[in-house]
């Protein structure tokens, strides 16, 4: 017998125990806890820390940075990535995986409130939710921190892909969702998947099967960047060069992944022409695309619009990502 079997003798037992007071002496607490214990196995999620990489971190150096921010749910000084596992209820699964990329300019990750928050809501629609934590741009804690990111968001598509079957995931169901600064580094995974920042030695696709991007930062030329993640990605003076590989905007070609966009048109941080742009981008070049624009929210308007995701639900339900 395995450990699993006797914990859950142990369990079954215990729930006898606690019924038996029911019956004989009708105790209310004991009633409430027995009735909560019997559901708890069918309504809680499973949730899994993974380390991103089994071996070295890629692309990383010596520093004495420490991680901050637990506590309030907004992070940095990550050196050690990871994916946050949340599970649909078996009965729900769709079998589509969706790794979320919290925001925060490169400066932060706004990991519960963009992060922890959206997985829970996809899982609650059958979809296997990732939450990244990954690498801030840092010359303190990288070689070239202008693909540090990118690296870790390769690595996250290459272990959900190559891990789908244990977890019940369809590895041609795996997109990937980022808010502003994420969702530029999303939005980088989706168009620089031909190229790979990591160790792939098994030729694992690295290209998103969509993506999902929210008030995005596209584009790091002048007149759309957002100052303070351009900055932070490429430093003070980048290079013509890397502003335009990093503009994506300029990368889109016909096999980038099916798009869904949404933004507020009074986005006074990340101007919405990012996404109008992208949008537009897309389209010449045939791609399936939808974009739903609100007149008013601002930046970081999924906190005043609690009904966001329903058209993103609508639509992946439309693309089969999600059960009707």
């Amino acid at each position: 017998m395995t450990k699993a079997d006797d914990k859950a003798l142990n369990y079954i037992d215990f729930l006898i125990m606690m019924l038996t007071e029911v019956i004989q002496h009708r105790n209310r607490k004991a009633i409430a806890l027995a009735v909560w214990l019997w559901l708890a196995p069918f309504i809680t999620q499973a949730q899994e820390i993974i380390p991103l990489y089994s071996a070295a971190v890629p692309n990383s150096k010596a520093s004495d940075v420490q991680e901050s921010g637990a506590e309030s749910g907004v992070l940095k000084g990550i050196t050690k990535p990871t994916l946050e596992f949340f599970r649909p209820a078996a009965g729900k699964a769709s079998g589509t995986a969706v790794i979320i990329i919290p925001g925060g300019g490169y400066g932060v990750v706004v990991y519960k409130g963009e992060g922890v928050n959206t997985a829970k809501a996809m899982a609650e629609q059958g979809v296997a939710a990732f939450v990244l934590k990954y690498r801030l741009p840092s010359d303190a804690i990288m070689t070239d921190k202008k693909i540090g990111p990118l690296q870790d968001a390769q690595q996250a598509i290459k272990l959900v892909r190559e891990n789908a079957a244990k977890w019940g995931i369809d590895a041609n169901k795996v997109g990937i969702m980022g808010f502003s600064a994420g969702g530029h580094l999303a939005s980088t995974a989706a168009t620089h998947f031909d190229n790979a920042y990591i160790d792939n030695g098994n030729s694992t696709s690295l290209r998103p099967d969509f993506q999902i991007l929210i008030y995005p930062v596209i584009s790091m030329q002048d007149s759309l960047a957002h100052g303070g993640s351009r900055g932070n990605l490429l430093g003070k003076t980048p290079s013509r060069q890397d502003i335009e590989l990093f503009s994506n905007e300029l990368q889109v070609r016909a096999n980038t992944p099916p798009t869904y966009l949404t933004h507020a048109a009074d986005d006074k941080l990340v101007d919405v022409d990012n996404s109008i742009v992208y949008f537009e981008k897309l389209r010449r070049q045939k791609v399936p695309v939808e974009m739903h624009i609100y007149p008013k929210g601002d930046h970081g308007f999924i906190f005043r619009h609690p009904g966001w995701m329903d058209p993103l639900f609508a639509w992946m339900k439309a693309n089969n990502w999600i059960k009707n």
